[in-house]
């Protein structure tokens, strides 16, 4: 009896613990049912539909990008894109040694990636036609072709810093295809297809096409002819200077607008991938460089704006100036002696613009610097705009102002040189630089435009008027002679900077440039021209000048912009002006025969033998027909002492020169062919319009 109660609580123990385990192992079901039903849903729908349904991407077309005239300078071609369904595939291994050998894959990482489990992926993207058609002969299950863009630039590496290019996904990466991306990019579509659980695709199914949307069309204020026109004279410039780099950019005063912007080295953005990533740098906008003298165009506008200086004041230049204990030369050797403020731009005179900037003062200086908008990007829209170096204003020093005022101890960028200069051009009134037109839908209806932003009046129109007077006035005068262009009123500036490296200047590399507009008096359009690191020539007249003159003549010839010219007589067009030879030194007579050569008329005044000084000065420009002054006894010089070269061997010829660039005038006495002595002696210091007699024996 004690035994079968004993079993009968045993049993029911049992059946307790039975209940209770099957109890929670319920409670867990249903727990976790209830996690599946209310807080796992949403991933498990997602897991059923990836297993029913294939969602295949369909590229948007990308945007085309005009020039401002309409011509194609980016466009999106058709073209293959392989993928995979890795469900669908039956031999994954095959299938992959099939695919590399077309595709040149590695066969085993392929395979892995078939392998996996996912809905979708890509195996090769924007493949060639050839290679699209000999997979579809293949026929493999589980492997598909669906079209995608690829990006195609018709003109190779023509404004390739300006375009930039894109990525496998379309993605803009650089230039306008990466500022305005998405406005080019349009909206991607799909198509939807299902399939049963064997990864089969079923009959009469809806699928669903979402149709992607094209993106809108950008217009440059590019020209493609400009484009062209400085693109061959970059070509031109490197064989011929052996130059590091070099960049021109040509902009519209009056609007701002960038009609055309090249660097070279560069790159052509359909294989930009094959290049050194150097390369694809848009140095017009990235790099920042000391301008050197052509920087000096906007001190004379500070210190003409400011009215610290005028046109006609008189500057001695012996050769050099003393700041805070350093000697600053100026780049003729023994100085420009005596002259006006307007020949010290002519001149490109460091020491009359060193005194000049130390009259501005450290605080209007940056006032103007600013205006001008120095040390601060431009907002141009391309990506990567660096913002110059500039010497905090409250760490300025007199030397530092005295070297910034020739266009050293401070670094811009060329799109920041050229906004300023064409400031000047534009009566003051600087702008925004605008890379970008407008922007309009696949309809053609527009979607952005963009008109002239104007940022700031740096000066009075009559301020601009007397720089732009200047400007002008150097090239036919000064040391921007080789810009000129017969017909055409032109204004600029030379420059040439020695370059920065570690320590100091670095000897023996420079950089050469000019800027400057036309025509003067009604500028149509603005130029830069920078070469960096010429070999052989440096001087920025002797190289740069030459290529603004060589490019800006095209351009102005295909605006239509109308030349300068007359007639004669007979009714047949002739250049009006004609260059005015040296005559200093030569007997009156001889000077009088010299220009009536020329058809421009003599003027004497005072008396005396020979020619002691003459305006304009020699090398200047005039229309046939004008006046020559000429001076015989006093030479148009201040007083200021000037130091004797020695003159023995040298020719009569070569000491009348010599003695013209230094204010001074010739008394040649003897037969001799080179010069013996002198009096005074070499190394005398003597006053401007000296008479130095020369013995030839």
């Amino acid at each position: 009896m004690l035994l079968a109660s004993a079993t009968h609580v045993t049993i029911r123990k049992r059946v307790t613990v039975f209940f209770l385990f099957v109890s929670v192992i319920m409670i867990g079901l249903g727990c976790r049912l209830m996690y599946l039903q209310f807080y796992r849903s949403g991933w498990l729908t997602e897991n059923a539909i990836d297993q029913r349904i294939r969602d295949i991407p369909v590229e948007a077309k990308r945007g085309v990008i005009y020039d401002r005239n309409g011509k194609e300078l980016a466009v999106s071609l058709s073209t293959e894109s392989v993928y995979a369904i890795p469900a669908e595939i039956r031999n994954a291994d095959d299938t992959a040694a099939k695919l590399a050998a077309i595709l040149a894959l590695d066969k085993d990482k392929l395979s892995a990636k078939l392998k996996k489990r996912q809905a979708f992926t890509w195996i090769k993207r924007k493949v060639d036609d050839n290679i699209a058609r000999e997979i579809k002969k293949l026929n493999l299950p589980g492997i598909g072709l669906t079209q995608e863009g690829r990006r195609y630039y018709p003109h190779d590496n023509l404004a390739a810093h300006i375009l930039g290019f894109t990525g496998i996904d379309s993605q803009g990466l650089d230039g306008v295809e990466m500022t305005f991306d998405n406005y080019l990019r349009g909206r991607p579509g799909s198509i939807v297809v299902e399939y049963d659980a064997r990864g089969r695709e079923i009959p009469y199914a809806n699928h669903r096409f979402a149709a992607p949307t094209e993106g809108n069309n950008i217009y440059l204020t590019i020209d493609l002819v400009i484009q062209q026109i400085i693109e061959r004279e970059l070509e031109k410039v490197m064989k011929e200077t052996q130059a590091k780099a070099a960049t021109i950019i040509v902009m519209q005063p009056k609007t701002g607008e960038i009609l055309a912007l090249a660097n070279r080295p560069d790159y052509n953005p359909n294989k930009f991938a094959e290049y050194p990533s150097k390369l694809w740098r848009n140095v017009a906008v990235s790099n920042a460089y000391e301008p050197g003298s052509t920087f000096k165009i906007l001190t004379t506008t500070a210190v003409l704006g400011e009215k610290v200086v005028k046109l006609d004041e008189r500057f001695f230049d012996p050769g050099g100036i003393e700041v805070q204990g350093r000697t600053i030369h100026c780049w003729k050797h023994g100085g420009h002696g005596s002259q006006s403020f307007q020949e010290v731009v002519e001149n490109s005179c460091n020491t009359g613009f060193v005194t000049a900037g130390l009259r501005l003062g450290r605080d209007p200086f940056y006032r103007y610097l600013e205006a001008f908008g120095l040390g601060k990007t431009t907002a141009i829209d391309l990506p990567g705009e660096a913002k110059g170096i500039m010497i905090d204003q409250n760490k300025a020093t007199p030397i530092n102002i005295a070297t910034m005022s020739m266009g050293q101890s401070i670094a811009v960028t060329p799109i920041q040189l050229i906004s300023a200069v064409s400031a000047v051009a534009n009566d003051g009134q600087r702008n925004r630089p605008q890379i970008v037109r407008e922007v309009r839908g696949i309809n053609g209806e527009l979607i952005r435009g963009f008109q002239p932003d104007t940022l700031n009046q740096v000066i009075d129109k009559s301020t601009a008027q007397q720089v732009k007077s200047v400007l002008e006035s150097v090239v036919a005068n000064g040391t921007g002679r080789n810009a000129y262009i017969d017909g055409y009123r032109i204004a600029g500036k030379t420059g040439t900077a020695q370059k920065v490296g570690a320590g100091g200047y670095v000897p023996g590399k420079y950089v050469a440039s000019f800027t400057g507009f036309a025509p003067a008096d009604d500028p149509q359009v603005a130029m830069l021209v920078v070469i960096d690191e010429p070999v052989g020539l440096y001087y920025g007249g002797q190289i740069a000048a030459p290529v603004f003159g060589a490019v800006m003549k095209d351009i102005l010839q295909y605006l239509k912009v109308t030349p300068i010219i007359t007639q004669n007589e007979k009714g047949s067009i002739i250049l009006e002006h004609v260059t005015v030879p040296s005559l200093i030194n030569l007997l009156v007579p001889d000077a009088v025969k010299e220009l009536k050569k020329l058809n421009l008329n003599a003027r004497i005044e005072e008396t005396g033998e020979r020619i002691a000084d003459q305006i304009p000065k020699p090398g200047s420009r005039l229309p046939q027909g004008s006046n020559v002054l000429l001076y015989t006894l006093t030479p148009r010089y201040e007083s200021g002492e000037v130091t004797l070269p020695d003159f023995t061997g040298r020719s009569q010829k070569e000491i009348s020169e010599i003695l013209a660039e230094l204010g001074l005038t010739i008394n040649p006495t003897g037969d001799g062919q080179l010069a013996t002595k002198q009096d005074p002696r070499a190394g005398s210091k003597v006053l401007p319009g000296t008479i130095v007699t020369v013995f030839f024996e």
